[in-house]
């Protein structure tokens, strides 16, 4: 049988000698196979895997032409040659015709061109294959490609379901979901409030993939990022010379965007000409490239965001009063993640399983010290810096679980100083909201001395010996001021 690994060739000659030297010639790269007639080889290519074929052509029965005749009407992908000692252009261009005679090579011939005959033939033979494979697949291609498509615009639409948003029962992004839902279905603009961090992108993703234009294409734009000659472009395209750097014609994202959505991130940035521009396409419904004195119809919905108070911007007169109400048919607002602190366990540990399947760092969790301390702070960044915090501690992890040691300084203090029992049997827990509260120097100072006394033991898992080291106090000095301000462990807090 033929061996896989090396390409198979058959050489037919009625004189022994001449097939013994060629085939000893090729055996080291080629699996070499002998026939002293033309009926020994059809044999032979029925029962192996032929890919070259050498042929002398002065045979007694069949000629060489003859043969690799039938072999191109029974086997067309092997590779045919003939070997000769007699040449007439009438005898070639016959051969050519009937038995598509790949080359000739005449008596004598040298041994270093026989090889390189036989390699480039056999490489023609895989490259003929891979052309046939190729050709196979691309007649497939629509429709698959139409399937994979389907797919995957499927796999996205679930993957920004409403129920996407991760939040838990009773959140107040629940009431938000309800009603971004129920104006999906409606072409009507839509301005989402919030601050930074909060999930606003991810709220319009929702709303496009759950509504009917699902199957057309959603774009973004952060408006806050770049300047206005820029985003002019971005957003209606430009004409080839409309300015230096506009060396071929560009598309914008509305007219790429037609018939689907687009997302204008940051729209309280944008300048008071921009605006402009803005308002006419969203009461036109044209667009006009840069340097074009031609408009286009699109047909494209706006969802836009803004952490800024549009209300306050437009009294100020930073901010069109008419823009805004054309962008504000449905006003949503996400709320900061401090406003939700419920959420936090279930958006952290969500934020963690996907981190660790990213990273191949699997862990078991968060530890209970690690999670109130999550609840507590304010995340001024809101979802984007608990992501960030959640993927340094996963960096330094060196256990299974997720301990308090690993969170960032300044999250342990904003965690200490807001920290509040969770209930009655968690124990009690001083007020640890420091300089926000007046009073007295001594209270302000005690308070202050609480909250480090809070902060140190969390990131000390509640080790009190070493607390008091860091701190330089005594054990019975460390208990002693826990005492008086009432800190203790409670259940909930409790590996």
């Amino acid at each position: 049988m033929t061996d896989p690994a090396r390409p198979g060739i058959l050489v037919v000659d009625d004189e022994p000698r001449s097939v013994e030297v060629i085939a000893r010639l090729l055996d080291e790269e080629f699996e070499v196979f002998t026939a002293l007639s033309a009926e020994d080889a059809l044999r032979l290519l029925e029962t192996e895997w032929i890919q070259v074929v050498f042929s002398d052509q002065r045979m007694p029965e069949v000629s060489g032409v003859e043969f690799l005749t039938q072999v191109r009407e029974r086997w067309p992908d092997v590779v045919r040659i003939v070997i000769t000692g007699y040449i007439d252009p009438e005898d070639i261009i016959g051969a050519i015709n009937t038995a598509g005679i790949h080359q000739f090579i005449t008596k004598p011939w040298h041994p270093d061109h026989l090889l390189l005959t036989a390699r480039n033939a056999a490489k023609l033979y895989q490259l003929q294959r891979e052309h046939d494979r190729l050709t196979s697949e691309l007649k497939l291609l629509p429709p698959l490609a139409e399937t994979r498509v389907a797919t995957k615009r499927d796999r996205v639409r679930q993957s920004y379901r409403f129920d996407g948003l991760i939040r838990a029962e009773g959140s107040p992004v629940e009431e938000v979901c309800r009603q971004a839902e129920r104006v999906a279905g409606f072409n009507v603009p839509v301005l989402v409030l919030g601050e930074t961090g909060t999930g606003k992108e991810l709220l319009a993703r929702a709303i496009h993939y759950g509504s009917p234009r699902s199957d057309q294409p959603f774009y973004c734009e952060n408006c806050g990022a770049i300047p206005d000659e820029l985003l002019e472009s971005e957003l209606f395209g430009h004409k080839k010379g409309a300015f230096t750097g506009a060396h071929t014609n560009r598309v914008g994202l509305l007219e790429q965007a037609d018939g689907g959505t687009i997302f204008l991130d940051e729209i309280g940035d944008i300048s008071p000409a921009f605006q402009v521009r803005l308002l006419r396409f969203l009461q036109e419904g044209e667009i006009r490239p840069v340097g074009s004195n031609e408009t286009r119809r699109v047909d494209v919905r706006v969802v836009a965001a803004t952490h800024r108070d549009l209300t306050a911007e437009v009294k100020a007169g930073r901010f069109r009063e008419d823009l805004y109400y054309r962008l504000s048919t449905m006003t949503l607002t996400m709320p900061p993640l401090r406003d939700r602190p419920d959420d936090i366990p279930v958006l952290a540990h969500h934020i963690l399983d996907r981190l660790s399947a990213a990273h191949g760092k699997p862990v078991a969790g968060f530890t209970p010290d690690t999670l109130a301390c999550l609840e507590a702070y304010g995340w001024p960044g809101n979802v984007r810096e608990l992501q960030n915090e959640i993927m340094r501690m996963l960096v330094l992890c060196e256990g299974d679980t997720l301990g308090a040691d690993l969170l960032s300084d300044h999250v342990l203090r904003g965690a200490a100083l807001n920290a509040r029992p969770a209930s009655p049997e968690d124990g009690p827990l001083p007020p640890l909201d420091l300089i926000g509260q007046g009073g007295p120097l001594k209270s302000r100072i005690e308070r202050v001395e609480a909250g480090i006394l809070m902060e140190t033991l969390v990131r000390c898992r509640w080790n009190k010996s070493k607390a008091a080291d860091e701190l330089g106090l005594s054990r019975m000095g460390l208990r002693a001021k826990l005492e008086r301000y009432g800190i203790e462990r409670g259940p909930a807090q409790r590996h």
